[in-house]
């Protein structure tokens, strides 16, 4: 997953740490299992984690409780990347356009559907959010992750979804699923003749999926300094902005304070986000 792909890109700073990294995938549970894992781990810099969207904004907004403190239990260490998500459909459906989409939902309540990656996570939020803003019924399809669920879709199990970029981007290069729009409030690089949603009549629109580095709160700060200058090295090698612009990511980075203040924000919109939806906490 993006996840992973972004992490990839910073193992490239092994040359510069002279440490072995090693990739300990932890899925489940809108990232919370993972947190739970790297916030429990020993402080002394050899323990990082790939945090994001879901781990520290999405999922403290949806959970009542949660098995670590996304504002104490982790040292930022630095943003890495980011990227918008984007509305897929079935090539039989005849909608070529976010306002035909809208229309055929509009035509027929709640017999349209869309998949998503999970409960909580930043696609099926963009989808309830979308819904909201056009005020239309689609049904929600549930999977356990974007690969069944745009599997399904590529199949025609399924109608349509919000995907991440990465996640869909082969897919629609190859023809095999339409893309309608995307969230960021400017077009995606990789799908630039994809207009945006606020192009599509609805300007305030803007999701933003983000991946990123921490380590557990205790990290002496002589490696959190030396952790960031390798990371911020990494993400300017050529080679790395390559492997992330192919993957359908932008390098976006931000560090310690700077990249703090930046969760804490998300942190914020998330939470009112899931309020305005009605979202019951889990």
């Amino acid at each position: 997953n993006q996840d992973r792909q972004c992490f990839e890109t910073y193992v490239k700073s092994d040359r510069l740490l002279g440490e072995q990294v090693v990739i300990d995938n932890r899925g489940g549970a809108g990232g919370t299992l993972g947190a739970e894992i790297a916030a429990q781990a020993t402080a002394d810099g050899y323990t990082l984690f790939a945090c994001n969207i879901a781990s520290l904004a999405v999922s403290p907004a949806l959970y009542r409780k949660l098995r670590y403190n996304p504002n104490t239990d982790f040292a930022p260490i630095g943003l890495i990347g980011s990227n918008p998500n984007v509305l897929v459909v079935h090539p039989s459906l005849k909608a070529t356009t976010v306002a035909e989409y809208v229309a055929l939902a509009k035509a027929q309540p709640g017999k349209l559907n869309y998949a998503s990656s999970g409960v909580g996570t930043s696609p099926q939020l963009s989808a309830e959010l979308f819904k909201k803003a056009t005020n239309i019924n689609v049904l929600h399809i549930a999977y356990k992750g974007a690969g069944p669920a745009v599997i399904d879709l590529l199949g025609g199990h399924v109608r349509s979804m919000f995907a991440t970029v990465p996640s869909v981007l082969g897919a629609v290069r190859a023809g095999k699923i339409r893309a309608l729009g995307v969230t960021s409030k400017t077009r995606a690089a990789d799908l630039p003749n994809v207009p945006t949603l606020a192009e599509s009549g609805l300007p305030d629109f803007e999701v933003i999926s983000w991946q990123g580095l921490c380590t557990p709160t205790g990290t002496p700060e002589a490696v959190l300094i030396r952790l960031r200058a390798s990371l911020a090295t990494a993400i300017e090698l050529p080679a790395t902005r390559k492997q992330m612009a192919d993957q359908g990511i932008q390098a976006t980075p931000l560090f310690a304070a700077k990249f703090g203040a930046f969760i804490r924000a998300e942190q914020t919109k998330w939470s009112k986000a899931v309020k305005d939806l009605g979202i019951p906490l889990r």
